[in-house]
């Protein structure tokens, strides 16, 4: 079968060639297509469930929430396992599929589940799934910041508040119509309210109480519409709008009437604008900003999608108002470029090497050029495949390519043709006829071809086990696998179809073979080597015995590592404080944290996020901080030479005399790494699983002594589990009988009068804010 192939390719030479230059060209097309990355997305199929409870103490947010919507997720088809998080005020979920589930139909089925649970949930509790993102899915971070000089009409300066208004109403609309774009998660800045806070003695002096006040709110601030009606044959729309728009909307709703006057909201109550209570913040080199973290949707092209959210952040940036801008932070394009780029300068130098090394060893320019011609023709139909199966080009997937390997068969074919061609030239001592040529030709293919494609076959046979991964292993290896074999696949067929005919071609005239000078010299050196080894040939294969039995035993020592650290070129750092630390505390203290980063002139911004983003996919309380420290470029160092662990072991010294803090430096994509793996940020975690939260807590810190005192182990640290302050107000129930009085009488008005209850909504244009009842700042 091989040598009817093979005399297809020659009789059909100029099909073969149209062919295999199509490939080509087809190669060139998807190479626009093929979905670029730095590393491949070891994500499995899972859905994230968050759900917020205010109020609720961790304990009570695992108990009532977390435990009935993980008991209801259970059973669902190709579930694979859920872990989840309590914290307080918020419970995650995350569901995990088995590997090939669409997450589309995982989507839904998790959906069913939560309507059936909602009845099982505390009244005004909603489950809500994130965003359809992997968790390498945060490819854009950005900034809404104002300028030094930047000024309102008024002259007044730029609130956080006002940076939080024009990114919720001006930027994110924009970015979430971009292609590939799943969501677009803020943290930072205050969102704008407007807040009724009634004062106690005044209510009491009018004998009203806080559900009054909430219940004129609600019955005053509506349009309402009544049909329609008909005259002189027109139609005539009906309605009666009753919605605020104003502050003193707000304030002359009428609440009763006490001896013929209405008693109004602003009597009782101040009505002004407020903040919310933020679960999060963010800083940028020691300043309060807004943090947008863009989500790519599944399957998208990350540096497709960074791009196109790169160029549309400009087109917004000429749509703000003077003073405000909106700032790149953290863009994966970036370190994707810098990746593709070393890989692309690998395999350029790679192919480049053996061209020359083909050039110097065949001793014929156009059998060197036609054998070098396999390299991109392959590498071309393998960036076909790549698309076709959504593999994409990262750095474990291109990395692995070894042209040399690629051009093994075509070399060996090559060769005998020359060999051939010479062979019978001398016998006849004459050109060969153009069908001399092309009858040799085949031959000497025929007669290489089995050693040619045993060498190929064998190479490819061992990444074949690879496939057989699963897990994160199997989503990390499969790329460099099919690319591999698919590679050395492409090769196989040009060896035995565009080899042959292009050698039948364009080896015409007269063909001397004989070894280049590389290899006369080379032979001069191997033949007394070779006397030598099989004159002491006993010695030999016990030297070869005894280096093999020392080389295990050295492999025995070796460390190992799942991969090879890629150097993101940014770090991340995360710093905790102790828990119960509040959020504006946290921010004063992250303050001084990045101005002494900041000091570091390998250092260009550094970019925090305290707390829960409004989307809680990474729900951390306001004692953590995420510190993303974005470097200069290597040229811009004062010392270029200088190793990165040196520069993260100068930070975490300089760090470590900033008291109330401890430190882990990570780096953003490795981060994600592990937390998608086991849920935790770390390399190494150990779980301990039970119902008793004491014995837990002796164990852990045992785990967390003996953990430490292991060589080599830094950052150690248990997760908290305890210590967060709570200021409990526990109802008397005696008391409460006596004045007729029930526990949700003094639940719902200390709710309200600390937390706030939101009302109905003021709507100025397309934006619309919420109206909040709760007690003055000072009195809360």
């Amino acid at each position: 079968m091989l040598e009817q192939m093979i005399n297809f390719a020659i009789r059909h030479r100029w099909l073969v060639l149209v062919v295999a230059l199509s490939s080509a060209g087809l190669g060139v097309y998807n190479f626009n297509k093929l979905a670029i990355d730095a590393v491949p997305d070891i994500t499995n199929v899972q859905v994230q469930i968050n759900t917020e409870a205010p109020g609720y103490s961790p304990l009570e947010a695992e108990q009532r929430i977390t435990f009935p919507v993980e008991t209801a997720i259970s059973g669902l088809p190709n579930l694979d396992y859920t872990r989840s998080i309590s914290r307080y005020g918020l419970s995650q979920v995350t569901v995990v599929f088995k590997d090939g589930s669409d997450i589309y139909l995982a989507r839904q089925l998790v959906a069913e589940r939560l309507q059936s649970v909602r009845g099982q949930l505390p009244s005004g509790i909603e489950p809500e799934m994130g965003p359809i993102a992997t968790g390498l899915g945060e490819i854009f971070m950005y900034t809404v910041e104002a300028t030094p000089d930047g000024r309102k009409d008024d002259g007044s300066a730029w609130t956080p508040t006002d940076l939080r208004t024009m990114h919720d109403w001006v930027v994110k609309p924009q970015l979430v119509t971009v292609p590939g774009v799943t969501e677009v998660n803020t943290i930072g800045g205050y969102q704008k309210q407007f807040h009724v806070t009634p004062w106690p003695h005044r209510l009491e002096a009018y004998q009203l109480s806080l559900s009054d006040i909430i219940e004129a709110l609600e019955r005053n601030n509506a349009n309402t519409g009544a049909g329609y009606i008909e005259r002189s044959g027109e139609q005539y729309l009906v309605r009666v709008p009753g919605q605020a728009e104003t502050l003193e909307d707000l304030r002359g709703i009428i609440i009763t009437q006490r001896h013929g006057v209405s008693v109004r909201i602003g009597d009782v109550a101040d009505v002004l604008l407020g903040e919310e209570l933020r679960t999060g913040a963010a800083t940028e080199n020691g300043e309060e900003v807004v943090l947008g973290t863009v989500f790519m949707l599944i399957g998208e092209n990350s540096r497709t999608v960074s791009k196109a959210v790169a160029d549309r952040l400009e087109i917004i940036n000429d749509s703000l108002p003077a003073g405000v801008i909106v700032q790149p932070v953290y863009d994966r394009t970036t370190l994707v470029e810098k990746t593709i780029e070393t890989v692309a300068k690998n395999l350029v130098e790679g192919a480049l090497l053996v061209i020359v090394v083909l050039f110097l060893l065949l001793g014929n320019f156009r059998a060197a050029l036609i054998t070098a011609s396999v390299i991109p023709l392959a590498m071309l139909m393998t960036i076909t495949g790549m698309v076709q199966n959504r593999v994409s080009g990262n750095l474990m997937s291109l990395g692995a390519l070894d042209f040399g390997l690629i051009v093994d068969g075509a070399v060996i074919i090559i060769e005998n043709c020359l060999r051939r061609f010479s062979e019978q030239q001398k016998q006849l001592g004459r050109l060969l006829s153009r069908d001399e040529r092309f009858d040799l030709a085949s031959s000497a293919t025929a007669e290489v071809i089995k050693p040619s494609l045993f060498g190929v076959l064998i190479i490819t046979v061992v990444y074949i086990p690879i496939f057989a991964l699963s897990g994160v292993e199997g989503k990390m290896f499969h790329p460099m696998a099919f690319t591999v074999v698919t590679a050395l696949l492409s090769a196989l067929v040009l060896s035995v179809t565009f080899v042959p005919a292009a050698t039948a071609i364009f080896l015409g005239g007269k063909i001397s073979e004989k070894d280049s000078r590389v290899i006369t010299g080379a032979k001069k050196l191997y033949g007394p080597l070779l006397d030598t080894v099989l004159t002491w040939r006993v010695a030999v294969v016990s030297g070869a015995a005894v280096l093999v039995t020392l080389t295990g035993l050295a492999a025995t020592r070796l460390g190992t590592e799942f991969i090879p650290q890629l150097d993101e070129g940014d770090i991340a750092m995360h710093a905790l404080r102790i828990p119960g630390t509040s959020l504006s505390q946290a921010v004063d203290m992250q303050t001084v944290l990045e101005a002494k980063l900041r000091d570091f002139p390998e250092v260009d911004r550094v970019v925090s996020k305290l707390g829960t983003a409004d989307i809680a996919t990474d729900p951390m309380p306001p004692n953590v901080a995420d510190t993303f420290i974005i470097m200069k470029d290597r040229k811009d160092w004062p010392n270029r030479r200088k190793p990165k662990q040196q520069l993260v072991a100068e930070i975490e010294q300089a760090m470590l005399a900033i008291p109330g803090n401890k430190y882990e430096f990570t780096q953003p994509i490795e981060m994600r790494f592990n937390e998608l793996i086991a849920g935790v940020r770390s390399d190494l975690a150990v779980k301990v699983f039970g119902d008793d939260l004491d014995v837990l807590l002796e164990l852990g810190q045992s785990i967390e002594t003996a953990v430490g005192s292991v060589s080599g182990a830094a950052d150690v640290r248990m997760e908290q589990a305890t210590g967060l302050p709570l200021l409990s107000i526990v109802p008397d129930r005696e008391a409460l009988a006596r004045y007729g009085m029930s526990i949700s009488d003094v639940q719902d008005v200390i709710s309200a009068s600390v937390g706030g209850q939101v009302v109905g909504q003021v709507f100025e244009g397309d934006r619309r804010f919420d109206i909040v009842v709760r007690m003055p700042e000072t009195m809360r």
